[in-house]
């Protein structure tokens, strides 16, 4: 489910840019080819900003279908299928024009808030605790060698 890295992604994006104001709507234009299913990129958002600063923003997905427009007849095609096909001339010189989008159109923002103790400060992990990284250990240390067994039979 690829849906929930794009929606962090999404999260870490406005948190950039938000500078401590609160997001009200979020509207993002996700392209036919990237195959987002809309219903769980909206399904990862709710996890992702519940319990945020976030919690209660709305994420507007604006689908845009695949289209291309052939360079022998120059009709423009909608596909229904991923297949890079006029429908025109059923040629297959054509060049994609849309389909593969995937940003952010727009962030509905609040005016700035005063600033008080209880809000993380910009740049934060939008109020989610930060797990410490794992530590590698010292340079490698040498094994202790063992004394080999005498298997030999006498």
């Amino acid at each position: 489910m690829h849906e929930l890295a794009l929606g962090q992604a999404i999260v870490e994006s406005i948190g950039r840019r938000a500078d401590g104001r609160e997001a009200r709507q979020v509207t993002v234009r996700i392209g036919h080819l990237r195959q987002v299913v809309p219903d769980s990129l909206q399904f990862a958002w709710e996890m992702l900003t519940d319990g945020t600063e976030l919690a209660g923003c709305l994420l507007e997905i604006d689908h845009v279908p695949a289209a291309v427009r052939c360079r022998s007849c120059g009709a423009r095609t909608t596909l229904d299928l991923p297949i890079l096909q006029c429908a025109s001339c059923e040629g297959f010189d054509v060049e994609l024009v849309s389909g593969e989008e995937f940003l952010i159109a727009s962030i509905d923002l609040a005016e700035p808030l005063r600033e008080t103790s209880d809000r993380p400060p910009p740049g934060s992990t939008l109020g989610r605790p930060t797990l410490p990284r794992p530590t590698l250990p010292g340079p490698a240390q040498p094994r202790p060698t063992l004394p080999r067994p005498n298997l030999e039979v006498s």
